[in-house]
């Protein structure tokens, strides 16, 4: 899976197809919805991103499309345990403020996807228990982060640097830590139904 999807470019296409959400929270969703439910995620996270957009304009299509590849590029690197998953954020090049906004937002789109799926009672328990209740609570206080006016850049983008490195591994934790939740989740109402008899 070498295609890769830039955040300004996905963050663009969302605007202009008239969706509510940005590109970080796109994938921060993404990424939790896949941690429960797995490849099944895929076709509610994109009716919930494209909600309320016209499905005649072209511009949805184009968006859809990078949503797409974005789908395929997060779930092979979190399924296939591969290093290079990493949240979508802006640039190292973009502004600093800009950056830890898309962070803050990343995290909300993740904690959203977690909490937001139906799993009932297992998930609730398995959420608020360790690992998962700490990394729950380090990611609400991320939603609020911004840049320390008081500091200097460099010290700056030290702490920045460091916090998208818990992300990543926050992340691929999450997902390994609710392999089974997403194995219940795919036994079919059918399958369930046999079983009964």
């Amino acid at each position: 899976m070498d295609e890769k999807v830039d955040h300004d470019r996905l963050d663009d296409a969302l605007k202009r197809c008239g969706a509510s959400w940005d590109a970080a929270q796109t994938h921060g969703l993404l990424t939790g919805r896949l941690a429960v439910a797995g490849v099944a995620a895929g076709p509610e996270w994109l009716t919930q991103v494209l909600e309320g957009t016209d499905e005649s304009n072209a511009l949805r299509a184009e968006c859809q499309k990078m949503l797409d590849t974005l789908y395929q590029a997060t779930f092979w690197q979190l399924s296939e345990r591969l290093s290079e998953f990493a949240p979508l954020l802006p640039d190292d090049d973009n502004d600093a403020a800009e950056r830890t906004i898309a962070m803050a937002h990343w995290c909300e789109g993740f904690l959203h996807g977690l909490v937001s799926a139906k799993h009932g009672d297992v998930l609730r328990d398995r959420l608020a228990a360790e690992p998962l209740a700490d990394i729950i609570r380090d990611m609400l206080q991320m939603t609020r982060a911004e840049p320390d006016d008081t500091a200097d850049e460099e010290t700056n983008e030290a702490a920045y640097t460091e916090l998208v490195e818990y992300l990543r591994v926050a992340a691929q934790l999450t997902y390994e830590e609710l392999s089974e939740i997403r194995h219940s989740a795919d036994s079919s109402p059918e399958s369930r139904r046999d079983t009964m008899h």
